[in-house]
């Protein structure tokens, strides 16, 4: 199995564990690597100071046992000054750019999602779909990230209300637009477990059509769980490195930090994990 995940939240943020028992449960499964993303966006954002002060005391306290970096989920409508602050950033959308009175996201509940595209795009979910592939397309160029988060999240709840059809030219080529233009920025995708860990989703976030595309553009891939409670922290990894496998990538990568203290992204062959 994967000894590394990169996409950790606690109970700084929307997660249910403490960042120590994150880490212990981390140790508890054989991880070497572990580093910690808590939201900043402009729903969920953190006492960055006291997550920062948290995290480096577990660097220290453990750090003969697991290596341990401090990191952001930034999303693209949140200041990226935050990401300044981080050992890396994880770049993600979680809202569209609309005049509402508080942000609306596209995965926080069918009814949000209903309301989203009922008052903003005339009830066209392609359209939605396009203006958020349209923004995701700048999650490099905005934040300057080290990976890009759950690329396809507009389909958080695809499975349920069925108001896609991701097969659609209407709905894929926006995202291929997206991802080709991201890849040739030379920014790495996660392959992300969350929805599936949590039962909410059958696929992987890029889902495999995607992923496939990806590698024919020369992306490159993380795996991470997007854990937000410590059973989970690994939670389908297996999943996930055989449809890596299966969709043409050949290696993963993973963020190291070196004796001067740089963040530096390394791969591992999927066929020796």
């Amino acid at each position: 199995m994967l000894k590394a995940n990169y996409h950790t939240h606690t109970l700084f943020c929307d997660g249910r564990d403490s960042a120590e028992d994150m880490v212990r449960q981390a140790i508890a499964l054989g991880f070497s690597h572990l580093g910690f993303s808590g939201h900043m966006d402009p729903d969920i954002h953190m006492d960055f100071e006291a997550y920062h002060n948290e995290i480096f005391r577990l660097k220290e306290k453990y750090a003969k046992q697991i290596q341990i970096l401090c990191g952001v989920e930034l999303d693209i409508l949140y200041d990226p000054s935050w990401g300044e602050k981080a050992e890396y950033i994880i770049g993600s959308t979680h809202f569209l750019d609309v005049p509402s009175e508080s942000p609306i996201s596209v995965d926080n509940s069918e009814d949000m999602m209903e309301k989203l595209c009922r008052e903003y795009f005339s009830g066209d979910y392609y359209k939605l779909a396009k203006a958020y592939y349209e923004l995701e397309a700048q999650v490099y160029d905005r934040l300057h990230c080290d990976f890009v988060g759950h690329f396809d999240l507009v389909t958080r709840f695809n499975d349920s209300m069925h108001f896609l059809d991701e097969e659609d030219r209407r709905y894929r080529m926006p995202a291929l637009t997206a991802m080709e233009y991201l890849v040739s920025q030379g920014v790495p995708f996660e392959i992300n477990c969350g929805a599936v860990n949590r039962n909410r989703k059958k696929e992987l976030y890029p889902n495999r059509d995607l992923l496939k595309c990806l590698r024919e553009f020369g992306g490159e891939i993380f795996i991470n769980s997007d854990a937000h409670q410590k059973e989970l922290l690994g939670g389908a990894f297996d999943v996930a490195v055989q449809t890596a496998i299966e969709c043409g990538f050949t290696h993963v990568n993973i963020l190291s930090q070196d004796d001067s203290h740089q963040v530096k992204r390394k791969q591992l062959a999927l066929d020796l994990l």
